[in-house]
């Protein structure tokens, strides 16, 4: 995939998209093959920080203990003290919690808490504190690069279907800023795929009402058409060659 064509591809997603009284968001499409999201060790969960904004707010909380505490109130979006985890006996409220926020950090020291306190509710959503992420830190941590890391990153998942779906921009950004996160995006999927190019169907490009736009797709239509205009000259010129 080239820059190039994603920028063509973005150009045809805005120009066929009707324009709104909301700025819309554009989605990138994956569709996946030779990969059976039914394994476990053939999901794909990866955690990609982006160049630039991927148009929207990203929310994190903190759960952490007495050394991190005024640290967290100051940097991230909410913090929850160790304290505090007991206070939450009710599943609506946790569920609450979870729903309200993309990413939470956690101090390693009270995993343990954090697990019986929000574990039956935050894993199933996928919630859970990520080491992947970077979100489980330790006492000392320093909160603010991980924080504005997290803000600027996207997740790729698979759950029932082999299909990646993910924000990379909104259509008042940069054409150059949109098409660097779908290429970030893309790099990364194919560093855990396991036959890379391979398994990669299709990737596609779409405002949030519009239609999806295929990347590459016309500089395929392109290609084959100067391929099959090499062949009707190679006829032609055999056909000439031989009423000579």
């Amino acid at each position: 995939m080239e820059k190039e064509q994603i920028l063509e591809a973005l150009k045809k997603a805005k120009d066929s998209s009707k324009k709104r009284k909301f700025t819309q968001s554009i989605d990138l499409i994956i569709n996946l093959k030779g990969v059976d999201v039914k394994k476990a060790d053939q999901q794909i969960n990866l955690f990609t920080p982006l160049h630039y904004s991927k148009g929207k707010e990203t929310k994190v909380c903190a759960l952490v203990g007495p050394e991190l505490l005024s640290q967290a109130k100051e940097i991230c979006d909410f913090a929850v003290s160790a304290d505090d985890l007991s206070k939450y006996t009710i599943k609506k409220d946790i569920k609450k919690l979870a729903d309200s926020y993309d990413f939470f950090i956690a101090q390693a020291t009270i995993m343990p808490k954090i697990a019986t306190a929000f574990g039956k509710v935050f894993g199933p959503r996928g919630k859970m504190p990520n080491p992947k992420a970077g979100c489980v830190v330790p006492p000392n941590a320093n909160l603010k690069p991980l924080y504005e890391k997290l803000k600027k990153t996207t997740r790729l998942q698979t759950k029932n279907d082999p299909i990646i779906q993910c924000q990379v921009g909104k259509e008042e950004m940069k054409d150059e800023e949109t098409a660097d996160n779908v290429l970030t995006v893309y790099n990364s999927l194919l560093a855990v795929l396991p036959n890379e190019k391979n398994n990669i169907k299709s990737a596609l490009v779409k405002l949030t009402m519009g239609p999806a736009v295929k990347i590459g797709e016309k500089a395929k239509e392109s290609k084959e058409k100067q391929v099959k205009g090499k062949t009707k000259v190679k006829k032609e010129a055999a056909k000439e060659e031989k009423q000579g």
